[in-house]
This record gives C-alpha cells, sequence and structure tokens, in this order.
C-alpha cells in the first residue's frame, strides 16, 4: 500500500449563477462602505465648510457658536427633535424609492414630480370626502399619493423597458410636467382654494391629516405619524430587496442584466415594477408633507426634497437602513440650520455647502480612504495577511 498523501480533490469553480448569487444577494453590507466612510465625509465636510466661514471673513469664535447651534437646533431639546424628524421623514421616504430604482441599476431623477403628483393627489382626496371616518380617510389619502406617484414614475419605466428611452432623461422631463401639471390643477375651482386668486388648494380635512405625536406635551412640536410610516417604509423596503424573490431579481437586475435575463427573468417587467415602487415611495413623501406639515398644495411645495432625496440614497449606500441614517442627517442639518442662521447670523446657504461636500467626498471614497488610513486598517489588515 502506498503512504503517498492523498491529493486534496480541488472545489469546484462556482457557476455563472452562483457568482451572480453572491453579487446580488451579498451576505452581509459592507460596513467601511455604509457607515465608515460617511462618517468622514460628514466630518471632512464640516471642517470644509468651517474654512469656508474663514474665507468669508467669520471669526472663529463665530464658527464655533454656529457649530454649536447646529447641535442645538438638531439634537438640543425636544422641539429640536421635533423639527429634526419632521424635516427628514419625506427625505427618507424619497430616498428609499431612489435607493431601490440604485439597487436594481436605475437612475431615478423624478422624485421630485413623483412627489408632486403624489401631494396633489393626497391632498384632493383629503378634503374631497368630507363624511369619512380618519380610519377610513387617512388612509385612503396617503394611498391615492402613493397610486399617483407609482404610476408617474411607471411612465419612465415603461418607455425604458418598452423604447430603451434612458430613465434620466425622461424622469427629468416628467418632473418639468408634473411641475405646470400642478400650476395648472392649482387653478381649477374645483381645488382652488375658494376666495383666493392665487394658486392654492383646499385645505385638508381634519380626518386626512396625519395626527402630531406630541401635541399633548406642546402643542408646537410637528412631528407626526409620518414617522411611523417612515420606519414601516424602511423595514418593507428591507424585506422586499433581501428577503423576497422580487427583491432578488431586482438586484440581480442592477448587477448583471443580462445574466439575469438569461436566467429568465423579465427585465422589462421588472424595470416597470421597480419605477412603480419607487415613484409609490416618492409619492408618499408627498404624501407625508401636504398630510402631516402643509396642509394643503402650493407650487413648487416639494421645496427640491425630491432631488435632496439622491443625496440621501447615495449618502446612504442605498441601504434601507443606511438611508435612514443619512435621512436623519440631512433633517437635523436643516432644522439645525435654521438655528444657526437665527444664533449664529450665519447664511443659512452654508449647509447646502456642507451636503455638497458631503455628496462629494461619499462619490469619492478613495479619496476618503486616502485621506484617513488609519480608519480602514481592518481591511488593509486582512489583505496583507491573505498575501502569500
Amino acid at each position: 500500500m502506498s503512504n503517498t498523501p492523498a491529493t486534496p480533490t480541488p472545489s469546484p469553480s462556482p457557476s455563472a449563477s452562483e457568482k451572480l448569487l453572491q453579487r446580488a444577494a451579498p451576505d452581509r453590507v459592507e460596513f467601511e462602505d455604509l457607515v465608515i466612510v460617511p462618517i468622514f465625509a460628514v466630518i471632512v465636510a464640516l471642517v470644509l465648510g468651517a474654512l469656508t466661514m474663514l474665507a468669508t471673513n467669520v471669526s472663529l469664535p463665530t464658527i464655533g457658536l454656529s457649530y454649536i447651534a447646529l447641535i442645538q437646533g438638531s439634537v438640543g431639546s425636544l422641539n429640536a427633535l421635533s423639527e429634526t424628524l419632521t424635516a427628514a421623514a419625506p427625505l427618507i421616504l424619497a430616498g428609499l424609492g431612489i435607493a431601490l430604482g440604485f439597487r436594481a441599476g436605475l437612475f431615478n431623477i423624478g422624485a421630485e414630480g413623483q412627489l408632486l403628483i403624489g401631494g396633489m393627489a393626497s391632498v384632493i382626496v383629503g378634503f374631497s370626502l368630507p363624511d369619512l371616518p380618519m380610519i377610513i380617510h387617512l388612509p385612503l389619502a396617503l394611498l391615492a399619493g402613493a397610486l399617483a406617484g407609482g404610476l408617474y414614475a411607471a411612465i419612465a419605466g415603461w418607455l425604458r423597458a418598452a423604447t430603451g428611452a434612458h430613465e434620466v432623461i425622461s424622469t427629468i422631463m416628467l418632473n418639468l410636467i408634473a411641475f405646470r401639471l400642478v400650476d395648472y390643477l392649482l387653478r381649477l375651482p374645483i381645488i382652488q382654494k375658494t376666495g383666493r386668486a392665487d394658486p392654492i388648494s383646499k385645505s385638508v380635512l381634519d380626518s386626512a391629516e396625519l395626527p402630531r405625536l406630541l401635541e399633548w406635551i406642546d402643542p408646537n412640536l410637528r412631528v407626526h405619524a409620518g414617522i411611523i410610516l417612515v420606519l414601516a417604509a424602511v423595514f418593507l423596503v428591507h424585506w422586499i430587496l433581501f428577503k423576497s424573490t422580487i427583491g432578488f431579481e431586482f438586484r440581480a437586475s442592477g448587477e448583471n442584466p443580462d445574466a439575469a435575463r438569461y436566467a429568465g427573468m423579465r427585465s422589462g417587467l421588472i424595470i416597470v415594477l421597480v419605477m412603480a415602487f419607487a415613484g409609490a415611495l416618492a409619492g408618499l413623501a408627498g404624501a407625508n408633507q401636504v398630510l402631516g406639515v402643509l396642509d394643503r398644495v402650493t407650487p413648487g411645495f416639494s421645496a427640491g426634497i425630491g432631488f435632496n432625496a439622491i443625496a440621501v440614497a447615495l449618502l446612504g449606500r442605498s441601504h434601507p437602513v443606511g438611508v435612514l441614517l443619512a435621512g436623519l442627517l440631512f433633517g437635523a442639518l436643516e432644522a439645525g440650520g435654521r438655528q444657526m442662521q437665527v444664533s449664529a447670523g450665519v447664511s443659512i446657504d452654508l449647509i447646502a455647502i456642507i451636503q455638497a461636500l458631503i455628496i462629494v467626498f461619499i462619490a469619492a471614497p478613495l479619496l476618503v480612504r486616502k485621506l484617513f488610513p488609519w480608519g480602514f486598517q481592518r481591511t488593509d489588515k486582512s489583505s496583507r495577511s491573505k498575501t502569500p
């Protein structure tokens, strides 16, 4: 009998479908990309924001005072937390829709228009059914916003699937249509507030308003039940993406459309479904604003939320939990920026500069890794240990 040890049988290389599964359904989110890079991006943006203030002749004590006011205005009191959550809610909802598109390989620029259409539908239902109880009226108004936003976004999805028209171009055009369509609708007597000559809708009935959660403490606390809707949406999107079959198909199509098509997935249907779902979330963001904050619709009531949501989705690395955290950060910047302007006399435009800087560094993670190499030693050590 030979004493020669048996040669171990090499493990078979993964098949194409297994590689697709590994890419489209990873075991875990890359912690560094989701957490460490955004944290460093925020730090660098705050430092560069301070340098920007120095360059505009703002004194060091004023810079310190402005950042203290930023913290106090975002998390320094119950009212500050209320304003942060109120500002964050629509950003998170719209950001979830954009992140879903990113996961499926689609770049949805149309959240602003979908938000406008969804908000318009919600306010129409909100003032048109006076005899319904809240338990029926409020869900109907929310559903109207989601359906309107979803159907509006599905137009871009259908154009992409049927004609190959790129969703970036079609959603930009649909944004412009939505702006003008809302202006037109607000001039119709059935929608325009009675006795007003300017474009403003009738007010939402009490039965369709999102109730304020802390009104029993202070009537001025604006945080409302929309934040519960946000948490439910984060859970739902996470479940769909990572626990459901359709979510796997979304991610597989985003990672490798050709392989997904060869695997039998209907790419055209997936594109339409993704865009419709993304638009429904943006429509809910619009419903959140008109039913929870504004109580009516005016031209441009979206206030750029749909565009800011793109930054939220990028900062959150297109992961539902990351979008939640990024939305809270941007909500804090918005709420704290107002306090910073009042307390320190610093222009609120600085907040827009800080947000833009955050996106710049989020879009260039390799630059962040170069600036802070010590923050990523875990990856470096693991890679060195595997080197023979």
